[in-house]
């Protein structure tokens, strides 16, 4: 007889192997808008004519429902199946801030209940067919990132996110093996916050350095897939709930919609 971890295997494999294209965007660090990235990569995606999903599995601090206006939604069940909310850009989203009770309420939990959460985030979310799964991690290569590669043995790879200064490409560097100790193929390198540009003059300055992001992955041995600069609009579009993506004058939603296009053709050719 299986077991009931073979069970949900097969489940999530079932479910898994309607998504065509599996990602996990992750880094070495906290604080380098991560969660920015997958978000405005989803809509990217999405606005391109792709059916995306965005899976939170950053379970100790779940952004991506403030940053699509999906705050105060609480997950539902029609009986057989989770039902993801739809967020901007036509987006199926499932994050662990609708679970909780509050914004501010802590998960304190240990390794097994996180993978057990996210195993079910997997298994039992009416996904249905999908061009990309897109999945926000949270920072370093702990539970969540080992579940998620475990679980999902055909992912297509990782995107990796860090800003040009040397505390962060290091950390990048981690990341980068943490995949290939794991066998998951690096889809490439993004350089976040590369670049202010200040919005009286529109001269840039960067104030966290520059080319860090390609140097590491030129370095590691990966593709470099771009570079986004820093703008206001950015911060007050995640506050809001509205993807900077649906800006068309920002400098950062031209260089997104770039690295969307290179990841579309690396994974569909």
């Amino acid at each position: 007889m299986k077991t009931q971890l073979e069970e949900q295997q097969k489940r999530i494999n079932e479910r898994m192997g309607k998504i065509r294209h599996k990602i996990m965007v992750m880094s070495g660090k906290g604080g380098v808008g991560k969660t920015t990235v997958s978000v405005n990569l989803s809509c990217a995606l999405s606005l391109m004519g792709k059916k995306v999903g965005l899976l939170d599995i950053d379970l100790h601090g779940p952004n991506v429902a403030k940053m699509l206006g999906l705050e105060g939604k609480k997950l539902l069940s029609n009986g057989k199946e989770i039902e993801p909310f739809e967020g901007a850009c036509g987006l199926k989203v499932i994050s662990m801030a609708m679970i909780l009770e509050r914004s501010d309420e802590p998960v304190i939990w240990r390794g097994p209940l996180k993978t057990a959460a996210i195993r079910q985030f997997l298994g039992d979310v009416g996904w249905g067919e999908l061009d990309y799964l897109i999945i926000d991690s949270p920072p370093g290569t702990g539970d969540e990132l080992l579940s998620i590669c475990q679980s999902i043995p055909d992912m297509d790879g990782v995107v990796i996110v860090t800003t040009p200064q040397e505390v962060a490409t290091l950390d990048s560097t981690k990341a980068i093996m943490f995949a290939k100790k794991l066998n998951v193929p690096v889809i490439g390198v993004i350089e976040n916050m590369s670049g202010f540009i200040c919005p009286h003059c529109k001269k840039e300055v960067s104030i966290f350095g520059a080319g860090g992001g390609e140097k590491t992955a030129h370095n590691m041995g990966v593709p470099f897939l771009g570079r986004i600069p820093l703008e206001i609009e950015i911060v007050n579009s995640g506050d809001s709930g509205k993807p900077f993506i649906l800006f068309k004058d920002l400098a950062a939603t031209a260089h997104m919609n770039e690295i969307a296009k290179k990841i579309i053709k690396g994974t569909e050719n």
